[in-house]
């Protein structure tokens, strides 16, 4: 950053960071729903970026949105006239799923630098041609997966980068909620063609990238997947809110799904998520290796961080231990801090913070699952030669 040190995460709220302003970027924000707020309200924090722009496909919906915040933001109801307008530097891509990777491809099209908000799209196919395009452009793509800088995320890695846990051999993960389905944020994280997967992407994403990023990110092989939507098509679930009927009529998405994956380098994983269930937790996380274990204690609402203090198993000289990894107390905004690495890899021209080439495997995964439940069967996870 022009001769200044890099952003350091642990001096957010003491002040330390000595951010240059002598370079400004410019944003847009593409989609101006909930998680746009959350995006707004980091980028205005930050002495160095202006959000000029915003775009989204409801009529007053951008107006609406920066007017709140008092900002003289131009609001545009096309992306594309959006990009051909405006002089951009950077976007955040904050609408509902089905539309990331269209969004996505069009500002790396553009030249722009691009946030694009987890899940990274919905199928394999979409990844592909993001991907294509952001290797065109030569742009920086991070995907939102804020979860990444919690420290106590960062200390799972570390355990089994460590060595300590051996080889690994077997992973079980997920989590959800009992009650979660998540319709207080309007319809398009339910309705099929605006969310096209449902807790999958939502958590599901989130789950699956605490343990593949820990292990290294393998490439999956297989994967025998299972889905359903018991709970969002029952009109019982939604009793005491506004429009139970109209909640039930257009659920078209997955509130539980499970899977068998198998992984490079001989690594299974079981997975399983849930928007509802009538259960508190279906299990924690447990990742097992040769010279030992680490159980991660599941959370009441996957958040993305842990749920209490870790336990790693081992075998010394015959003796059975436990140890005990506390918690790592911290107030870091692992919100801004997404935005912010984000921020400094456009200034710096270096790698994204959360980079495709990850995030694509974790795609690959969700979408076997869904391809294998409409199956009914195994279905083969296939990368394409040379995308990478």
């Amino acid at each position: 950053m022009s001769g200044m040190e890099k952003f350091n995460p642990n001096s957010i709220r003491s002040g330390e960071n000595q951010i240059d302003t002598s370079k400004r970027v410019k944003v847009g924000i593409i989609g101006t729903g909930w998680i746009a707020e959350f995006h707004y309200e980091a980028y205005k924090q930050m002495p160095d970026v202006d959000v000029v722009a915003g775009a989204d496909i409801v009529p007053g919906k951008a107006e609406t949105f920066f007017k709140k915040y008092d900002s003289n933001a131009r609001c545009y109801l096309s992306v594309k006239e959006m990009l051909a307008k405006e002089e951009l530097d950077a976007v955040s891509i904050c609408t509902y799923n089905t539309t990331h990777a269209i969004c996505a491809i069009q500002a790396l099209d553009a030249g722009l630098n691009v946030l694009l908000e987890k899940p990274m799209c919905v199928t394999i196919e979409e990844g592909i041609e993001i991907i294509k395009a952001e290797k065109k452009s030569g742009k920086v793509l991070s995907i939102g997966f804020q979860p990444r800088y919690d420290p106590n995320m960062q200390m799972i890695k570390k355990i089994v980068q460590s060595g300590e846990l051996g080889k690994i051999y077997y992973i079980q993960t997920g989590g959800g909620r009992r009650r979660g389905i998540p319709t207080p944020f309007g319809t398009s994280f339910i309705q099929k063609d605006t969310g096209g997967i449902g807790a999958l992407g939502d958590i599901g994403c989130y789950s699956l990238d605490m343990v593949l990023n820990a292990i290294g990110y393998p490439k999956p092989l297989t994967v025998t997947g299972y889905k359903s939507d018991f709970f969002g098509k029952s009109k019982d679930y939604y009793r005491g809110e506004d429009k139970p009927e109209e909640y039930a009529d257009i659920f078209g998405v997955d509130d539980f799904a499970a899977a068998f994956i198998r992984l490079e380098g001989d690594i299974v994983l079981d997975f399983r998520i849930a928007w509802a269930m009538n259960l508190d937790t279906p299990g924690d996380t447990i990742i097992m290796g040769t010279k030992g274990s680490l159980r991660i204690p599941s959370t009441d609402c996957w958040n993305g961080s842990v749920g209490g203090k870790m336990t790693i198993y081992r075998d010394l000289e015959g003796l059975e231990t436990e140890t005990k990894v506390p918690i790592i107390e911290n107030d870091i905004d692992l919100f801004y801090l997404k935005l912010r690495s984000f921020i400094d890899a456009c200034k710096d021209n270096s790698a994204a913070p959360i980079p495709s080439s990850e995030i694509f495997y974790n795609q690959a995964i969700l979408d076997g699952i869904s391809k294998s439940a409409e199956l009914g069967r195994e279905v083969e996870i296939v990368i394409p030669k040379g995308i990478f």
